[in-house]
């Protein structure tokens, strides 16, 4: 395989991986500073969904970066 796959493989998985750690971190923040997350009602459906979309860019970052070594 051409080195370029792999050149493109590792952007993808560090961006992938630094979207899921940004998402998480500001969802989780957002939630905290407005007091959705710590008061009387459940939070919204959104920190929920966003929590997921963070978890799964986290799994698929996991998942690009096997593939690359598996290129080696």
């Amino acid at each position: 395989m051409p080195p370029i796959f792999k050149a493109l493989a590792s952007i993808t998985a560090w961006a992938m991986f630094i979207l899921a750690w940004v998402i998480g971190l500001s969802t989780l923040v957002s939630g905290i500073v407005t007091g959705r997350l710590g008061g009387p009602e459940p939070p919204p459906m959104v920190m929920g969904v966003f929590f997921a979309l963070s978890i799964a860019y986290a799994i698929g970052a996991v998942v690009v970066m096997r593939l690359r070594q598996k290129m080696e």
